[in-house]
């Protein structure tokens, strides 16, 4: 198996990192555009594989994508990071034609590889993706329902003052600070519907928190959050090459699903060794319905912008 993460900056080299010590791959390359960064962060993963005991062999390249070839799995993080008072959508402009070069260059290398889509802003340049490359769409898979998940999980254990990894919580709808959705009404303690225990609006709040928990992290550091967004680039790896059938909230191509089409957008997907395999039905109530329809009509106007720019 080898598994190529297009991007060495933080969020690539964290998903790269994470990789390597699940050993998820015999061959790893990590390429970035800048001289010497992807090389130097390879020499330093594989300077803790004694220490931490892994065996995959990691690689660095400056933009040579020939060390790419034969690339099971890509994921691409190509592009600039949100910077305080930025959106995700903000980003469109410049990391367009940064993630549409990528997709062209591994495909000249790696034609049968599934991509992994981290880039921001994630739907958009999922969508990208796929009308770039012309693949089938259980190939183009995008990452960002896992990390939403996540954070949302993070805050209700917060909220509930148990373990995170006793809860169940879930994601939908676009990567956007206003257009993704936690369906609080699925979250669940332990099997125990969350809103059996917590108040209306301490529920709302965590929602609230969840939706703007990019921001909040950009807020903070200065820059994009990198740990969380990294490990769940991993994670959704892990489930291709593993052929985990796991259950995770991605983007990809709906086609009548959730009432949509020709859209690129959160859902929950079974994911295994051909990529994304089906979407599972939440069956979601009028309200979460409406939301969902409303994030797709934001989304596809970010959508609109590629074709301004002649990319799809």
């Amino acid at each position: 198996m080898k598994i190529t993460v297009v991007g060495a900056g933080n969020v690539g080299a964290t998903c790269a990192n994470v990789i390597a010590q699940r050993e998820l791959a015999s061959e790893l390359v990590l390429l970035d555009i800048k001289e010497g960064v992807s090389e130097g962060k390879a020499l330093d993963m594989m300077q803790t594989a004694t220490l931490l005991g892994f065996d995959t062999r990691v690689t660095g390249s400056t933009n040579d994508y020939s060390k790419t070839a034969g690339s099971d799995v890509v994921v691409i993080t190509s592009g600039i990071p949100r910077k305080p008072g930025m959106t995700r959508e903000d980003l469109i402009g410049t990391n367009a034609g940064i993630v549409k070069g990528v997709v062209d260059s591994i495909l000249k290398y790696s034609p049968d590889a599934i991509f992994v889509i981290i880039s921001n802003p994630m739907d958009t340049m999922t969508y990208l993706a796929l009308k770039a490359s012309g693949l089938p769409k259980n190939r183009i898979i995008g990452m960002g329902g896992i990390l939403d998940s996540s954070r949302f999980k993070c805050y209700l254990s917060q909220a509930l003052a148990v373990p995170a990894t006793d809860i169940h919580g879930v994601v939908i709808g676009g990567h956007g600070d206003t257009t993704m959705i936690p369906l609080t009404r699925f979250a669940t303690y332990m099997g125990i519907p969350a809103s059996e225990l917590l108040d209306e609006a301490t529920l709302e709040k965590v929602a609230a928190d969840t939706m703007v928990g990019g921001a909040t992290l950009t807020g903070l550091l200065g820059t994009s959050a990198w740990y969380a967004p990294g490990a769940a680039g991993a994670l959704l790896v892990e489930a291709i090459v593993r052929d985990e059938k796991k259950v995770y909230p991605c983007c990809v191509a709906l086609d009548g699903e959730y009432g949509q089409k020709d859209i690129c957008l959160g859902v929950p997907v079974v994911i295994g060794k051909n990529g994304w395999e089906k979407v599972v039905d939440y069956k979601l109530n009028a309200v979460e319905q409406e939301k969902f329809n409303k994030s797709a009509d934001a989304v596809r106007k970010m959508n609109a912008v590629l074709v301004d720019m002649k990319l799809v």
